[in-house]
């Protein structure tokens, strides 16, 4: 079990009791980020990949990798970032134009996805076609990314999201109480990388934040969904997908099958 420590909400003094969550390594161990109990929590007024992001190695294998930083959020409103034991932050990976680095976190690694080279970057103006003309073309097979680390699972879904049409995809200006959120233009998404499937509030959560802005939702878990989350996700028709380590998203009700039909 992860260890729980006690955390005092800075602005309204409330304690909270708090364990951290675990994350599936390459290894197939769960590792879950120390916290520092001696340290204080910091209230959370900006955010930053650097921020967002820790290096935690595994107690199993030693790998080292990168995974969401401890968060809590407190009844008050305030969002709070928990210490942990020995980290390294990320370091920054230079941006570039047309990529989806704003989805995964900045490292010394260079892990943005280009823009498909088949994808201009602008559409000219075409004069009008007949409607066989303008029929749509298949997708090409999507190409998937090996997932070895919550960065791969962010990196997967993004290529996914772009595959099925949407562009412009970037990190959402909320962040989801659970995971990754990424937004594009009319889709709002959820990467949930963790080791335990996505709960019925997880799926609540996101739908309602997509109906305060107006826009559709999709939600992708590594470790799958609770059955009330799959039963709720169908009433309320969210699309849920589970990532499996190959990095290829798998349907697993039928709005994901007819977001997959229908595209962006």
């Amino acid at each position: 079990m992860p260890e729980s420590v006690p955390v005092r909400c800075p602005a309204c003094r409330r304690e909270h009791l708090f364990a951290a969550l675990s994350y599936p390594c390459v290894c197939g161990a769960p590792v879950t980020p120390p916290l520092d109990r001696l340290a204080e929590p910091a209230a959370i007024t900006h955010r930053s990949w650097d921020e967002d992001w820790v290096t935690v190695r595994c107690a199993a294998c030693g790998r080292e990798d990168q995974w969401p930083a401890p968060e809590l959020g407190c009844a008050c409103g305030t969002e709070l970032r928990i210490p942990v034991r020995g980290i390294r932050r990320p370091l920054r990976a230079p941006l570039t134009p047309g990529t989806v680095a704003e989805a995964s976190p900045e490292t010394d690694e260079d892990t943005s996805v280009a823009a498909s080279p088949d994808t201009p970057t602008h559409q000219p103006d075409t004069p009008e076609r007949s409607a066989e003309e303008t029929s749509p073309v298949p997708r090409p097979a999507f190409q998937p990314v090996t997932i070895r680390t919550a960065r791969d699972a962010v990196t997967a879904a993004a290529l996914y999201l772009r595959w099925l049409g949407y562009r412009d995809i970037r990190r959402a200006d909320q962040r989801p109480p659970t995971g990754i959120g990424l937004a594009a233009h009319g889709i709002l998404a959820q990467v949930d990388p963790t080791v335990r499937p996505a709960s019925l509030r997880d799926v609540e959560c996101l739908w309602l934040t997509a109906m305060t802005e107006s826009a559709e939702c999709v939600y992708f878990s590594l470790s799958g969904f609770a059955d009330d989350a799959r039963s709720r996700a169908d009433t309320l028709g969210v699309p849920l997908f589970v990532l499996d380590l190959t990095g290829t998203p798998q349907p697993v009700n039928s709005p994901a099958d007819e977001l997959i039909a229908a595209g962006a």
